[in-house]
């Protein structure tokens, strides 16, 4: 048996491999774009089964497919969406701005499945042809900008959103077991004055929530889809209702409320969605980034820094330090926003670079796009279940911090003046005493007033 079968495009015949389902105009694609290694996620291939069964039930309900074909591409299209030929989809990223390699990798492997299970061989496209079946009534030019979107969706929903639910919850719980714990609180990295270890944790609850809100306002444009614009935007080549039906279907298959963009000429020129989604992710980078350093440096340590956090052991020490424990899953989470940064500043190039009716770099638009979704969301999920979830306080050490923390007489100001009160902690400091030893030792006031006046709780407030 032969290892390998003899496929014909445009240009002539093309040696493939007898056992892939990818044909001549992928062949060829792979000879020119040797360029990197890196390959979409399988989401976006899987995606495209999903966008290919919508075109085909649409082409269908317009009467621009034959039901026998229909049927079978939707039944090819289908295993694709199941990921049964992600190992078919060989290219990198690195090739033309518009997808077409990507796209035209699908619709061969749905042609020759559908064929296959039509009885015909690999390679005949025939009953079932790449172009004029599968990719019937589509362009590369609106087919993978709506794939764009609809992965884009289905990652965001799907693998985000739980993440940073998920991450919020486990916040509020620790902001709870938290809400009675004086600390003193630090502006400039400097000590201020009394807050809680709770009151921390719910200001980084809210961070994730308002995170969660920016993803949710951005669905109304990734809900958006171009398909039916093919080529430039116009439509050429497809039924006038067809853009219409393939979003009715698209909505039957996925659940989500798809419509059609009532300019395709926007939805294929410019991807201000997706850049909108990044500066989302960007944000909530900026987000995780910030908590991650605040849990590391509370719990930096432990005996010889600030260790008011005791962070869970994630069983991994040094390769010198016997026993040294580090916050090995923050920094995990920091580097994950690192590259969501990267990422972001790639992407808004991206995006700056349409040429008049197409923007021609949409393969790294969205190959960072889900980058930036799929490490945030991971990384996410492993600081809450790895970190945040075990966190604890060192009670003992936050209470010592309380009792020597010279901020604490700003309760003072308005009983006896900035400047006394300035006086107090001078003192404090250049002779190593409590602010209350030097409140005393100053005669500025009794014993029973400053009790009465500097409750670290009460600066606090959570006591009355």
């Amino acid at each position: 048996m032969s290892k390998t079968r003899i496929e014909h495009d445009a240009f002539g015949p093309v040696e493939i491999a007898a056992d892939k389902y990818w044909g001549a105009q992928t062949q060829r694609a792979l000879g020119v774009f040797e360029v990197g290694e890196e390959h979409f996620p399988t989401c976006l291939l899987r995606a495209f089964g999903l966008q290919k069964i919508a075109a085909a039930r649409a082409n269908l309900a317009c009467g621009a497919l034959d039901g026998t074909l229909a049927q079978a591409i939707v039944a090819a299209a289908g295993e694709v969406r199941e990921g049964k030929f992600d190992t078919h989809f060989p290219l990198t990223i690195w090739q033309t701005g518009s997808g077409t390699q990507t796209n035209m990798n699908a619709n061969e492997v749905i042609a020759n499945r559908a064929n296959e299970m039509l009885g015909q061989g690999l390679g005949g496209k025939s009953p079932v042809h790449p172009n004029d079946h599968v990719n019937a009534s589509q362009s590369s030019n609106d087919s993978f900008p709506t794939v764009m979107h609809l992965v884009t969706v289905l990652e965001l929903e799907d693998r985000l959103r739980p993440a940073l639910t998920l991450l919020r919850d486990c916040l509020l719980e620790r902001a709870a077991a938290f809400a009675g714990v004086v600390k003193i609180a630090r502006t400039h990295l400097m000590d201020a004055v009394p807050m809680t270890m709770g009151q921390s944790f719910t200001a980084f609850a809210q961070q994730v929530s308002y995170a969660l809100d920016r993803v949710d306002s951005t669905m109304p444009r990734l809900l958006s889809l171009p398909q039916g614009g093919t080529a430039a935007g116009t439509g050429i080549n497809a039924p006038a209702e067809f853009a219409g039906r393939f979003c009715e279907e698209l909505s039957k298959l996925t659940g989500r409320p798809f419509s059609s963009n009532p300019s395709k000429f926007e939805g294929m020129a410019s991807h201000d969605a997706l850049l909108e989604v990044s500066g989302a992710l960007n944000v909530l980078a900026t987000s995780l980034m910030k908590m991650a350093n605040d849990v590391r440096w509370l719990g930096s340590g432990p005996r010889c820094g600030l260790g008011e956090l005791k962070i869970p052991d994630d069983g991994l020490t040094s390769s010198i330090m016997p026993g040294k424990r580090n916050p090995t899953i923050a920094e995990v989470l920091a580097q994950a926003c690192m590259q969501v940064m990267g990422n972001h500043a790639t992407i808004s190039i991206a995006n700056a670079s349409g040429n008049f009716e197409l923007n021609v770099a949409k393969p790294v638009l969205i190959h960072n796009l889900l980058n930036s979704i799929r490490i945030l969301a991971d990384a996410s999920r492993v600081f809450t279940l790895r970190l945040v979830q075990g966190l604890e306080v060192d009670e003992g050490r936050l209470a010592r911090n309380v009792e020597n923390a010279l901020l604490l007489v700003t309760a003072l100001n308005p009983l006896i003046g900035y400047d006394k009160v300035a006086t107090i902690t001078a003192t404090a400091l250049a002779q190593n005493m409590t602010p209350r030893a030097a409140a005393l030792s100053l005669g500025l006031l009794d014993a029973a007033t400053y009790d009465r006046e500097v409750d670290a709780a009460k600066a606090a407030g959570i006591s009355p």
